[in-house]
């Protein structure tokens, strides 16, 4: 067995976990390569020198049975930049708050590795978003994609932007709002979910549209077939807007023509039989709960 492990470095909280990790991958005589930021963290209380290393650049490639990230979403979210078509199964275990992506608990962090084991498990694969522009962006050059969604939204200003939309070409509505999510089934759980979207199945084959605090009441989030190729263009009253791709974010000038589609690759996400998107819906977002009963 192979397995990766990440975590961001202000997570001083996670490193027992991860030294309960390690004990068990080690029972099991796995090879374990440490993100090299981390790995500087978890020596603090860790012995970790016998440990390979990687960065965002190098030190990964598709031999890995298993990145094991450590944090909230936020963190599996920058995960994927690691991975990228590496086809490598992400799991997340869960050191935030609410995790919807990390959804192990940490204190059932051995259960990673057993249950792995024993193949008590299914991968599932998740689509991303890619933007492009006529021109590179080098916030994102060359990891344009996004696992939850692209957004564009209105920088140093309280005015409102419009955002002309073009679906396939065929021109949908201009929004006059705070900005614009275009969410993957995945994000529909995230900033999607905050501003009104819908709760999409990681399965579905969609993305959504979904205004950020609309000026026209009539606009309603849509949900659309992820093969459709979206273009933007933002105006308004300053001169530059921003666009950010989960949790990385650039700067871009008024009227730059923006192409948001389906990313041309996947990420696996490693579910456990313990664990399912149904569950964390019941225990995330407290469907059923009734507090009369």
């Amino acid at each position: 067995m192979k397995v990766a492990i990440y975590g961001q470095t202000y997570q001083d909280n996670a490193i027992p976990y991860v030294g309960e990790l390690l004990d068990e991958l080690q029972k099991e005589h796995a090879e374990i390569a440490v993100e090299h930021d981390f790995n500087v963290l978890l020596s603090t209380q860790l012995d970790t020198s016998t440990f390979a290393t990687f960065t965002i650049d190098e030190g990964l490639d598709s031999s890995f049975n298993m990145f094991v990230s450590f944090g909230g979403d936020g963190t599996m979210l920058r995960a994927t930049t690691f991975v990228r078509n590496l086809g490598i199964p992400i799991v997340g275990v869960n050191t935030g708050r609410l995790g919807f992506l990390s959804t192990f608990k940490k204190e059932d962090v051995r259960k990673v590795v057993q249950e792995f084991v024993k193949g008590e498990y299914r991968t599932v694969e998740r689509s991303l978003v890619s933007v492009s522009t006529k021109f590179p962006i080098p916030e994102f050059d060359p990891l344009n994609f996004a696992l939850n969604e692209i957004t564009v939204s209105r920088k140093d200003t309280t005015s409102m932007i419009t955002v002309e939309t073009y679906l396939n070409d065929e021109y949908l509505t201009s929004y006059w709002a705070d900005g614009l999510i275009v969410s993957t089934p995945t994000g529909s759980t995230g900033y999607s979910l905050s501003c009104g979207g819908p709760v999409m199945s990681p399965e579905a084959k969609s993305l959504v549209l979904t205004p950020i605090a609309p000026h026209n009441l009539n606009a309603r989030p849509l949900v659309i077939s992820d093969d459709t190729i979206i273009r933007l263009k933002v105006s308004g009253r300053e001169k530059s807007h921003l666009l950010s791709l989960d949790s990385r974010i650039a700067t871009l000038e008024n009227d730059t023509e923006i192409i948001v589609q389906k990313a041309p690759f996947t990420v696996k996400l490693i579910e456990y039989t313990s664990e399912s998107f149904l569950k964390t819906l019941r225990n995330k977002l407290l469907w059923g709960e009734d507090k009369r009963n």
